[in-house]
């Protein structure tokens, strides 16, 4: 809303006179004719229009963020929303789609259409996703709300509150998209508590803690340019792809649902840079690290959309290589070549992202592989046609890499002696990978870094992640690790007693993770899922083998049956 003033003070600017009763002359009904405001004006009255400027208390401790970072503003009505957004339209615009995201829902949940999917494997790949995209999804929702109190500029506090709004929205319809499998298929109805406790989804936790634990430019930066803009379509393009390839047309619904508000999410994302870049010279550099830091934290997360890609999807839309390809190297490049003019350079290390293509997914797949006692969904070895797959897409790495460890892991498993790693693994400082990747140019050695901060040693994955911790010790050496929290004892639920006889700690810290020793994860051949889904749809589960017979009764996983 505008107040009188501010609406008479229009009208005039307008071209017209006040309307009587409000402000100004008195108006007869020939000279009250005002032309109809333009699309630019009305957004005006609608975003800067409302603000004011405080007047018993000084700028400085109302905004008390907006200057600690070192980002130098001259004119927040230089920002620009090129949709010209207001919240009238937005409420117009969301109510539809959720009129129609929510009956395409209902249309899947009636007619049982989890069985209509390629196959159970699928939906463990939905499990990586309900377990760390919503609540990172919050996690963003969370920090909009900080930035949209700590922005100066109404109107760029007014697209924070949008951009806040959409991703609780998010949270909000992923969760009832995916409910729907919940009933079904075990690991998906305890995703709040894995997200916060579980080893491989402090990944993406620690990002966006990362981000709202930063200044408000900097999270502007880091999530609307950075992740949004910059990589977010990694996540929108090739998975929604691969969930309507695989019949999950509720997955697919909300990703398309969501595409509009990620439109204007990326463009919110180059907006902030032009803003930045353009409002003073001081700020190029500072952004310029943003970038490095960002960037470097966005695509380790995106690793696990790598392993989703290549190696949990039934049927393939393309390999991670030809999306990183596509997504950054050819997008990515046209849009640093853009900001060129502003003295921005292409982030750090980004060459070695592009060597790393070749291997990111076989590298992730195997240390899930490794460790699938302690994951919150089944795991499996590629079977022989995916692994010709995976040779056609990867012929100078796979091969030589790869299939010759699936070839070891799967006479073991033969024999009777299934591989799996006993210890649990040294995790990155910084993003909270297992140290898993390799060197550059020699994929033979694990990456590891160290550094020392205040006598005590740290340990990263990468030249990247070092960067960031050396940039920022005091705030990487308070992360929550989860492997470090179990071996120090801390990882159990309060009715646990490590005395007692037959006391298993790493049965206790899955328990506490939110994670069933033996239900959610383990191997997909005999697991809950895949039983179920012979009973219920007649379908072997793919990588069974036709010649050995399945057993005779699903297992009940606690969940509702069809």
């Amino acid at each position: 809303m505008t107040d009188r003033h501010t609406t008479a003070e229009a009208t005039r600017s307008a071209g017209g006179q006040a309307h009587p009763g409000i402000a100004g002359p008195t108006a007869t009904a020939a000279t009250a004719a005002t032309r109809k405001l333009g699309l630019k004006e009305n957004y005006a009255l609608l975003t800067r229009d409302l603000g004011w400027e405080p007047d018993y208390e000084r700028p400085e401790d109302v905004f008390r963020t907006a200057r600690f970072e070192g980002i130098v503003i001259h004119d927040w009505n230089a920002w620009e929303d090129p949709f010209r957004l207001t919240m009238d339209a937005y409420w117009k615009y969301q109510g539809e789609k959720e009129r129609k995201l929510y009956a395409i829902l209902d249309a899947f949940q009636q007619n049982g259409a989890h069985l209509n999917v390629s196959d159970a494997r699928y939906v463990q790949a939905l499990k990586l996703f309900i377990n760390g995209v919503i609540g990172m999804e919050y996690a963003s929702h969370r920090g909009f709300c900080i930035i949209g109190r700590e922005f100066p500029g109404t109107a760029a506090r007014i697209a924070a509150q949008m951009q806040a709004i959409d991703e609780l929205r998010h949270a909000q319809t992923q969760t009832h998209a995916l409910s729907h499998y919940a009933k079904y298929f075990a690991g998906m109805s305890n995703f709040p508590e894995q997200y916060d406790r579980t080893w491989y989804l402090s990944i993406p936790k620690s990002f966006f803690e990362d981000a709202v634990a930063s200044g408000p430019f900097e999270f502007v930066v880091g999530i609307c340019f950075a992740f949004e803009y910059v990589l977010t379509n990694l996540v929108f393009m090739p998975w929604m792809s691969g969930a309507a390839y695989n019949g999950d047309m509720s997955t697919v619904s909300f990703g398309f649902s969501a595409q509009s508000d990620e439109a204007r999410h990326m463009t919110l994302g180059i907006e902030v840079i032009k803003f930045l870049l353009e409002q003073d010279p001081a700020n190029v550099p500072i952004v310029q690290g943003w970038i490095d830091k960002w960037f470097w934290r966005g695509y380790r997360l995106l690793s696990l959309v790598a392993a989703m890609m290549d190696y949990m999807l039934p049927k393939r839309v393309m390999s991670w290589a030809e999306a990183w390809s596509i997504y950054y190297e050819q997008n990515g490049g046209a849009l640093f070549a853009d900001l060129a003019r502003y003295g921005i350079r292409p982030p750090k290390y980004a060459e070695q992202t592009v060597e790393e293509k070749q291997h990111v997914s076989h590298q992730l797949w195997s240390t899930f592989y490794q460790f699938r006692h302690a994951a919150g969904f089944a795991v499996w070895l590629p079977s022989a046609e995916e692994q010709d797959w995976l040779s056609a897409k990867y012929p100078e790495t796979f091969d030589r890499y790869y299939r010759p460890r699936y070839a070891h892991w799967a006479a073991e498993a033969a024999a009777g002696r299934p591989f799996a790693n006993a210890t649990l693994p040294m995790l990155c400082q910084v993003c909270q990978w297992p140290l898993l990747f390799t060197e550059p140019g020699d994929p033979t050695r694990i990456s590891h870094r160290a550094e020392t901060y205040l006598g005590e040693r740290f340990h990263c994955c990468s030249d990247g992640c070092r960067d960031i911790f050396r940039a920022e010790p005091e705030k990487y050496v308070h992360a929550h690790l989860p492997v470090h929290q179990i071996y120090q004892g801390h990882y159990f639920k309060p009715d646990v007693d490590p005395t007692a006889p037959g006391f298993n700690p790493l049965v206790e810290a899955l328990r506490y993770m939110g994670i069933t020793a033996g239900l959610d994860g383990g191997d997909f051949t005999g697991h809950v899922d895949a039983l179920n889904w012979q009973a219920w749809s007649g379908r072997s589960a793919s990588l069974h083998d036709p010649m050995q017979p399945m057993p005779a009764a699903a297992v009940d996983a606690g969940t509702a049956q069809a």
